[in-house]
């Protein structure tokens, strides 16, 4: 989910979106890094993935949304009976996520469970934030793929861990904040202290990317896979 602030004005993105999947019902497209999800209120945040593909697909309407930053897979729904097919799975929780990320420094564990309530705190908007009292339950599951240093920036070597995650639940940030949680945020997240380590300042973009999306076809009740590589 992507959590705007009203006074964000998101710099133009030149970046292309690319339609990875399309039939009559629905649309599986690859969202640039940098390019809201919905337009925001401001006419100046009208640029989005549905101001883009509403003139390409007249009626069609987000299912659910990727944060700013992040890049990858996302499915589209051609008109409102495939949106209320969709939107029933996401929310019994039928439908498989799995994102890649570059997390900042060495993680000790081969692959583990981050289990922390997450819940909004109005006084740190746009924020989120661990509350076991008041957070909604969330769960993500992380296994590293490599570990490796980053070439020196400003004589810095930095120390990344290259990691699949997979959310059990979809809260907002809740991968960006757990993985922070967990001692390592991700790479380049301006929210949650990816930009604070030695080196990472001068990182381009969140280093987060929805790499596959699992879910039954609406119409077929076929199972959908759609697979799309990490650009870093």
């Amino acid at each position: 989910m992507s959590t705007i602030n009203d006074t964000f004005i998101a710099p133009p993105c030149h970046d292309e979106i690319e339609i990875v999947y399309q039939d009559e019902h629905l649309v599986v497209i690859n969202k640039p890094s940098g390019l809201l999800s919905l337009s925001g209120k401001n006419p100046q945040n009208l640029d989005s993935v549905h101001h883009r593909l509403v003139t390409i697909f007249p009626g069609c309407t987000l299912v659910h949304r990727l944060d700013f930053g992040t890049s990858g897979l996302m499915v589209v729904a051609r008109n409102k009976a495939i949106n209320a097919a969709l939107c029933q799975q996401f929310s019994q929780r039928r439908v498989e996520k799995v994102y890649h990320a570059l997390l900042c420094g060495h993680l000790e564990s081969d692959e583990g469970i981050i289990d922390a309530p997450i819940a909004k705190d109005p006084a740190l908007f746009p924020l989120m934030a661990i509350c076991p009292i008041k957070g909604k339950p969330a769960r993500s599951h992380y296994e590293v793929i490599e570990r490796f240093y980053r070439q020196p920036v400003d004589g810095i070597s930095l120390p990344l861990t290259r990691v699949k995650l997979t959310p059990q639940t979809g809260r907002t940030h809740q991968l960006r904040i757990h993985c922070q949680q967990l001692g390592h945020p991700i790479l380049g997240c301006d929210l949650y202290g990816g930009l604070l380590a030695p080196g990472a300042a001068l990182t381009p973009r969140l280093m987060l990317h929805a790499s596959e999306l699992h879910f039954t076809h609406p119409i077929s009740n076929e199972p959908f896979i759609a697979q799309h590589d990490s650009p870093f």
